[in-house]
């Protein structure tokens, strides 16, 4: 498969924090790859640097070949790459569906508003109440649904399963599965694993700022004693 994504020996920085120290690996177009590790590991930081979100960076981040570790944030963007924090960053000033059109279309082959709502049916019951009176998961799924509609194709999704009911993780890892099927490419953060597990065709471990290990999904059985000891899974 064809790389969308290409990390070499990337170094990252808060001021004179040193936090990422040399991290390798790529995404190959239309996988899921889920990176593990314990908190301060350097997961969301890799994320943040591949979106030029950090204090600074060296090193090599190639999307589709061309080199972007020059590039400002809003140049990366419109490679393809959409990227969901943590915070989720919905504006309480705004109705969910104005949330929803906010960001500006950056590729072509975005989902309509009325794909999304097809995918994502709350948010169309939701669509005039205001951004942050919708529930966790659902401001969740408008945090990713934003993405989808600016035409991004790569998918930085950071601890999207972070605080929410089983029954709401369950659809966000349904909505994971049907972005696969329709020929995105994901790089999932989690904490959660039985949430990651399923989901990803490959996975990596992150400690002190590098990646420890890679393996796929066959390999997995494999790993458990060793993710055991890194993660305490």
């Amino acid at each position: 498969m064809a790389a969308f994504l290409e990390v070499k020996d990337l170094h990252g920085w808060y001021g004179e924090s040193h936090v990422l120290h040399g991290v390798n690996f790529q995404v190959n177009e239309g996988e899921v790859l889920t990176i593990l590790g314990r908190n301060g590991a350097g997961r969301t930081s890799t994320m943040r640097a591949i979106m030029g979100l950090i204090g600074s960076r060296k090193g090599s981040i190639k999307v589709h070949g061309k080199e972007t570790i020059a590039l400002p944030t809003h140049h990366i963007a419109r490679l393809g790459l959409g990227y969901c924090p943590e915070e989720r960053g919905i504006f309480s000033s705004l109705s969910a569906e104005e949330n929803l059109m906010l960001p500006p279309t950056l590729a072509q082959g975005g989902m309509s508003v009325e794909q999304i709502y097809a995918m994502f049916p709350n948010l169309r019951e939701r669509a005039h109440s205001q951004g942050t009176r919708l529930s966790g998961g659902e401001q969740q799924m408008l945090a990713v649904a934003r993405i989808l509609r600016t035409g991004a194709k790569l998918l930085l999704l950071d601890e999207i399963s972070e605080g929410l009911a089983p029954v709401i993780v369950q659809k966000l890892a349904a909505m994971v599965l049907n972005l696969r099927q329709r020929g995105y490419t994901i790089v999932m953060v989690e904490q959660n694993f039985v949430f990651a597990a399923p989901l990803a065709d490959r996975f990596l471990v992150m400690e002190h700022g590098e990646v420890i290990q890679e393996f796929t999904q066959a390999e997995l059985p494999s790993r458990m004693d060793k993710l055991h000891e890194y993660l305490g899974v």
